[in-house]
């Protein structure tokens, strides 16, 4: 996918904002391991739950990549392939866990983000992270949050990716367009976060950051925040 380049504007009040509220980006050790030393994932909206996979919490990163548009900033997101064996047909941030050769975690985020779906590195400037997020999966995924210059070419892995499309963030950032869902899992109910848009069904764990992103923008906390 190609995309037109207007003038990137890295100064918006939106810009300023995340700049203003993100946390600096943890070092390795900072990334907690066991589940009970995690601030954010999915037993938020689920108390008692932990993750089903034994031992410690993997970490992982993510890149929630924000392009600056002169018409208003926007999301990038993909949908993974539908024959994978995990998250199969799912809406996610690309990138993937840690690997003993990164250097730290925004090396994870940016070589997840070039193996997955081409953004050159060269047109992302890292803006800061959120919490780490606990997944059922028993992963402990950093979301590092960085501004995307205008003009990139996408060159998608297509074993892993079969789609990329983009949200506005505002929509993203409107509590209205945030909805609690919830079914049976492995004999449990759950509940998780849902953003639908357009054809695309955005939930889980990927809601479910860009659901705290929303609450540390408006100075919210997971016992007060309500769709």
């Amino acid at each position: 996918m190609n995309v037109a380049a207007p003038l990137i504007i890295d100064s918006t009040p939106t810009v300023e904002r995340l700049r203003a509220h993100l946390q600096p980006v943890p070092a390795f050790d900072a990334i907690p391991r066991e589940h009970g030393l995690a601030p954010k994932g999915d037993f938020q909206l689920n108390p008692g739950l932990k993750p089903f996979r034994p031992g410690p919490l993997m970490p992982a990163a993510v890149l929630v990549p924000v392009v600056a548009y002169e018409a208003g900033e926007r999301v990038i997101l993909t949908k993974r392939t539908a024959h994978l064996s995990n998250h199969a047909g799912q809406i996610s941030f690309p990138g993937g866990r840690v690997d003993a050769e990164d250097p730290d975690v925004i090396a994870t985020a940016l070589r997840e983000t070039e193996e997955e779906i081409g953004l050159d590195r060269g047109h992302i400037s890292v803006l800061g992270a959120l919490d780490a997020y606990v997944t059922g999966t028993g992963f402990a995924v950093v979301p590092v949050v960085g501004l995307v210059k205008p003009g990139f070419a996408l060159h998608l892995a297509q074993h892993e990716v079969a789609e990329v499309f983009e949200v506005p963030f505002d929509f993203l950032m409107d509590s209205r367009n945030h909805q609690r869902h919830k079914g049976v899992f492995n004999g449990v109910e759950r509940q998780w976060w849902a953003m639908p848009y357009q054809d695309y069904y955005i939930w889980g764990a990927t809601a479910g950051m860009l659901r705290n992103l929303h609450d540390l923008l408006h100075g919210q906390t997971a016992g007060t925040a309500q769709p």
